[in-house]
């Protein structure tokens, strides 16, 4: 966290003068008036200190004002936050729905026309950019077919096409992983044990392979969260969704340091909570893993 937000509060004032930016498409007044501004808005004092203060502010939950329209910080990205967690989790509960059956089938069948079908799928998958992706299903579902909602959000339709662009990148790379786990698990001796005993098939691929196969999925899963917040910001572009990627962007383009820091500090803090969990959910996929 420490290191992002100071990365972050570092660049974005490369970005030139915020002041200047509040006087786009309009003639700027004279040099006294940008001073007396750059003085109320504080970005005349030395980085360090507009960094330890704006730091202060994240460890009790004031993050400032925007220099924009002066609403706080705290407030905007509270609206905001909701859509993109949502679309993430929806992103995320898609790509494990697809996950893991096709793993599955493709490892039981290796080698068959299910198994070359699932890894052309994934190969496929892992080719699309998401914004092209987007692009496509706004086109055919949004524009053509006209049975979802091309852009904004109306109502629990809306989610389905971004989500689903989401999903599908996220599957085609999780279903080589699962597979791969699966294959190296299911030709182990214990497996060969379980199914000499006369277990049912669906015992022994769900108890006992899926289980021990689940561990390097459920950790990549994890990582590729923070490159999910990533995609998620292109993904609300294109949908115009409304979350903290179209948040983060106006922010930069409009060279609002308050509202950027804060929005990159709390994704940040996100991904930071969701690798946390992950960690403490091996003790629940293997009871031998101590996660204290």
């Amino acid at each position: 966290m420490l290191v992002v937000t100071l990365l972050v509060a570092f660049a974005v004032r490369l970005s030139g003068d915020p002041v200047v930016a509040l006087f786009q498409g309009a003639s700027a007044p004279n040099k006294t008036d940008l001073e007396r501004i750059r003085k109320a808005l504080g970005v005349d004092r030395p980085f360090l200190v507009q960094y330890t203060e704006f730091a202060t502010g994240l460890l009790t939950g004031n993050l400032g004002h925007s220099f924009r329209n002066g609403q706080p910080v705290s407030e905007l990205i509270r609206e905001k936050i909701p859509g993109t967690l949502v679309l993430a989790a929806s992103s995320l509960f898609i790509s494990i729905a697809l996950s893991v059956p096709l793993a599955i089938s493709s490892a039981v069948r290796k080698g068959s026309w299910v198994d070359r079908l699932v890894r052309l799928f994934s190969l496929i998958g892992l080719s699309f950019p998401n914004f092209w992706l987007a692009l496509m299903l706004i086109l055919i579902f949004g524009v053509g077919l006209r049975w979802l909602p091309p852009s904004g959000f109306e109502d629990w339709r809306s989610v389905i096409m971004p989500a689903t662009t989401l999903g599908l990148i996220l599957t085609a790379t999780n279903v080589r992983l699962l597979r791969a786990a699966l294959l190296e698990v299911l030709s182990t001796q214990y497996i060969t044990v379980a199914r000499s005993k006369g277990l049912p098939q669906r015992v022994v691929l769900y108890k006992h392979a899926l289980r021990n196969a689940a561990i390097p999925a459920v950790t990549f899963i994890g990582l590729q969260f923070g490159g999910l917040i990533g995609g998620v910001v292109i993904v609300e572009q294109v949908f115009a969704w409304p979350g903290l990627g179209s948040l983060a962007l106006n922010a930069i383009s409009q060279r609002d340091y308050p509202v950027l820091q804060g929005t990159v500090a709390v994704l940040a803090l996100v991904v930071v909570a969701v690798n946390l969990l992950i960690d403490f959910s091996y003790g629940l996929i293997d009871p031998r893993i101590n996660v204290s």
